[in-house]
């Protein structure tokens, strides 16, 4: 989920940034341009000053005018020398009264005619259009020259705008360095935040799936997180409160009925065996009921393992998989050779895993049980040991009918049986039992296809000890 949180929080907190960016980067370009136009404002004010009193176009001028006049080209002339900034003033003919560099024409450009035609109308030039640091423009300013009330002339400046170009990029690389570091720390704020809020889920997917897989004693822990969320994992906890002790009641149940079962029954198998000897004559019926009884016997034990698998806790401890293997192997060659079926062992040869022996056990004698008695004459059980990454995997591949897509989705379900095998003996709860005493250790099993023909049936348990120190719960 953090994947999905993650990315929209940070794309919503990079739209504000940028949001704020912009405006910004907009406002630090305007400031700047209107210092310089600022500046330029104060520069043609001073030159019309100066020129105020050169306004004479007669070839004959007062020697003091003709002073003013030689003092107002070398102002502009030192003016340009220093900044690099042309300017000129012009009279209302438009010809030029002192400019620098000499010859220049400010009214040469659209932009000069424009700040020229309003200084003429009394008033200074509007601000120019706002320059970019990648426009390779100039800025033109133009203030009127005064005269007892009337425009006599105009001074404009025409100013280059690399150096304030330089400080609007400089200032724009501060602002995307300051919203880089926002965003930095927007970033770890939302991941702190999404971990914050998602701490509690991650724990409560952990209890369901412990929950799921038999271990009824995960519970969460409603700390941190969201209150709405702390809410979410009390409920949960009531909940599997109630769910295990609906369980247990269950268990219970069904280990008491079959315990109380079991001794009647017993009874009634001890009484049909008096009544076959004593009625020889219905010898057939007696043993078909007889059989029955049986069966019906078998099937309360297996129902008392099954109550008693997910009832007790596992004994999980470092077990040398591979050797236990080789013992079961061992243990029933004699009947898979009584059968005609090879049964063989293969694989790692020491290879150690976290489990419960005794359950492991059982569930070996369980699936090597199946596979022998499924398989046909002359056919072969193969038991392969495996280390597979966190996990020791023990898989039994026989080569019998198999069983279907479907019936491959049902497999281990109690007391199910595939319709094709019916005629063989079972009560179709071992498989379950299996279960359930791998999952109280953490184990499982799994059910596949054996190519070309058969069952693999994998049991694999953990190489490491679990994180609650190994005290599952079935």
């Amino acid at each position: 989920m953090r994947t999905r949180l993650l990315p929209l929080l940070i794309v919503l907190m990079a739209g504000m940034l940028l949001a704020l960016g912009f405006p910004l980067a907009d406002r630090i370009a305007g400031q700047e341009q209107q210092r310089v136009i600022v500046d330029r404002i104060d520069d043609t004010a001073r030159f019309a000053s100066l020129a105020q009193y050169v306004a004479s176009r007669n070839e004959a001028r007062p020697p003091a005018e003709d002073e003013r006049l030689r003092a107002l080209q070398e102002e502009l002339r030192r003016y340009h020398d220093l900044y690099g900034i042309r300017a000129g003033v012009y009279y209302r003919d438009r010809t030029a009264m002192a400019a620098a560099p000499a010859g220049w024409r400010a009214m040469a450009g659209a932009e000069g005619e424009r700040a020229f035609s309003e200084s003429l109308a009394g008033r200074r030039s509007h601000d120019p259009a706002q320059v970019w640091p990648w426009q390779d423009d100039r800025l033109t300013v133009a203030s009127p020259v005064v005269r007892d009330g009337d425009v006599v002339a105009v001074v404009v400046t025409d100013s280059p705008t690399g150096a304030m170009r330089s400080r609007t990029l400089t200032g724009w690389l501060w602002l995307g360095a300051g919203i880089a570091a926002a965003m930095t720390v927007a970033v770890a704020a939302a991941y702190r935040l999404t971990g914050w809020v998602l701490r509690p889920v991650r724990v409560l997917d952990k209890a369901t799936h412990d929950i799921a897989t038999g271990r009824l004693k995960s519970r969460v822990a409603a700390a941190g997180g969201p209150l709405e969320l702390r809410r979410l994992a009390g409920s949960f906890n009531e909940m599997a409160d109630n769910v295990e002790d609906v369980l247990e009641k269950q268990r219970t149940f069904v280990a008491d009925a079959s315990h109380q079962l079991r001794n009647p029954l017993s009874a009634l198998l001890l009484r049909i065996e008096l009544l076959r000897l004593e009625a020889p004559h219905a010898a057939a019926e007696i043993e078909s009921v007889q059989a029955e009884g049986t069966r019906l016997a078998r099937v309360l034990d297996d129902l008392l393992d099954l109550a008693l698998a997910e009832h007790s806790p596992a004994d999980l401890e470092v077990t040398d998989v591979a050797r236990l293997a080789a013992e079961r192997v061992a243990s029933w060659r004699p009947l898979a050779e009584g059968q005609d079926v090879r049964l063989f062992l293969s694989g790692a040869r020491a290879v150690t895993g976290w489990a419960d022996p005794v359950a492991l056990s059982s569930a070996l004698d369980a699936v090597v049980d199946n596979a022998v008695k499924f398989s046909p004459q002359g056919g072969e059980v193969e038991v392969r040991v495996a280390a597979d990454g966190g996990e020791v995997t023990v898989a039994v591949a026989d080569g019998g009918p198999g069983l279907t897509d479907e019936e491959l989705g049902r497999i281990g379900d109690r007391f199910w049986r595939s319709g094709r095998h019916q005629n063989v003996s079972g009560s179709g709860l071992g498989l379950s039992i299996v279960r359930a005493l791998l999952a109280a250790g953490g184990g499982r099993i799994s059910y596949e296809r054996n190519e070309p023909r058969g069952l693999r049936v994998t049991i694999a348990v953990p190489r490491n000890a679990p994180e609650d120190g190994g005290q599952g719960v079935g």
